[in-house]
């Protein structure tokens, strides 16, 4: 199996992970697919530079929120740490935005991406308390989808996800995730190994 790095990977001459990836999620609407949803409000990006100050604002207020879910960032050591890893490594970060107010609505991460026999990556996510319960981080995650599984061409992503949060899993579940399993001592957020559940979308089941 082979690594897909962030720029240098190309299919048809086109680089796999572009620099500015956008998409208006209402444009990506498609009856047949669960995962290209109805009509949003939410704009979808390729995290650069200038998002630093937004995000770290957003993830300071949250932090309450994403607790004991997610370890995010909030200061500018954290978001550069984060943001090398989306230049340099397997990694793409994209910023979900609401369209009328421009405000940070979560964060969507496809992880450890590999091309080759595997297709495959990790998707991690969270969303902002400012937008709990709005279902715009729902439609933010099937633009995710449609880009992982469309634009790059994957064929399957698997979200860990804590068994008491139990939100993140009707997420998921919602948006046709299975449930492959269980893995005791999974990660180690905020200090602590937590157990996680395995839940996977395949790109010819959905």
């Amino acid at each position: 199996m082979t690594q897909v790095g962030l720029e240098p990977a190309t299919r048809g001459g086109r680089s796999l992970f572009p620099s500015r990836y956008q998409v208006t999620f209402a444009a990506r609407k498609r009856s047949n697919s669960r995962w290209r949803g109805s009509v949003s409000t939410i704009r979808l990006n390729r995290v650069t530079r200038a998002d630093a100050s937004d995000l770290i604002a957003a993830n300071h207020a949250s932090q309450g929120y994403h607790r004991p879910w997610v370890a995010s960032f909030t200061d500018q050591t954290g978001f550069d740490t984060w943001f090398a890893r989306c230049l340099t490594g397997p990694t793409v970060g994209l910023v979900a935005r609401e369209e009328k107010s421009n405000e940070i609505v979560g964060v969507i991460n496809l992880n450890e991406i590999i091309a080759g026999a595997f297709q495959s990556a990790y998707l991690g996510y969270y969303g902002m308390l400012s937008f709990s319960r709005k279902g715009l981080m729902t439609d933010a995650m099937r633009a995710a989808i449609a880009y992982a599984f469309g634009d790059l061409g994957l064929h399957r992503l698997e979200a860990n996800i804590q068994p008491e949060n139990l939100a993140s899993i009707a997420l998921v579940r919602k948006l046709g995730f299975q449930r492959e399993g269980y893995s005791p001592r999974y990660l180690r957020i905020n200090g602590e190994w937590r157990d996680h559940e395995r839940w996977a979308l395949l790109a010819d089941a959905s």
